[in-house]
């Protein structure tokens, strides 16, 4: 307010001026609130809040919310926390809550308590989302819980395609986007526990 708009986008970088703030959560040593100018890498963020919390690696991150699609660790670790670069990485900023999870987390778990709470959230009112989002759930569950079926991946998928696009509101969306990225970036993690009947991650939360 006291040195102008020009001043505060400048902070920034080009097409992404100003800062935001970020809430970071998840496996880091200090979760908490921090604002930093867009375009700031990742790794400086992820520093900010202490690091990985007991030293582990970090496995994946969610970087705008639950709704976000989930970037791989690796990638992430050389992005920048701006509208394009994320968009380029396939994710998008959102409202700032930074996910961080590390390599004893389960994505077939993860998934699962994002899907029951977008089944939850659903008013209803949409047949795609009201039917979808219970779809979507159940399904995960039966993986999760060793009773998943080698078509699966391709039926939720399938479901996501139902529901994306075909409601009144984004909430069918945002169910959807979290299912699409965790099979498209964990498709291993998810066919092991269809064909064994378990977690791959020997210790997992």
């Amino acid at each position: 307010m006291n040195v102008g708009p020009e001043a505060y986008l400048a902070l920034g970088k080009p097409n992404n001026g100003g800062t935001k703030i970020f809430s970071v959560s998840g496996d880091v040593a200090r979760p908490g609130n921090y604002e930093v100018p867009l375009g700031t890498p990742f790794a400086k963020l992820l520093e900010l809040a202490g690091g990985m919390r007991d030293g582990k690696k970090i496995k994946g991150v969610i970087p705008g919310g639950s709704s976000m699609p989930v970037i791989r660790g690796d990638l992430m670790m050389q992005t920048d926390m701006d509208y394009d670069s994320i968009a380029k990485a396939g994710s998008m900023l959102g409202s700032g809550a930074v996910i961080v999870m590390n390599e004893e987390r389960c994505m077939v778990k993860s998934l699962l308590r994002l899907s029951y709470f977008y089944y939850e959230e659903s008013c209803g009112q949409c047949t795609p989302c009201r039917e979808g989002t219970g779809w979507l759930y159940r399904m995960v569950h039966r993986i999760e819980h060793g009773e998943g079926r080698p078509d699966d991946l391709d039926t939720l998928l399938s479901v996501c395609d139902g529901i994306q696009g075909r409601t009144i509101c984004a909430l069918g969306d945002a169910a959807a986007m979290p299912v699409r990225a965790m099979i498209k970036n964990y498709t291993d993690e998810f066919a092991y526990h269809i064909e064994h009947k378990r977690c791959m991650v020997p210790t997992y939360v």
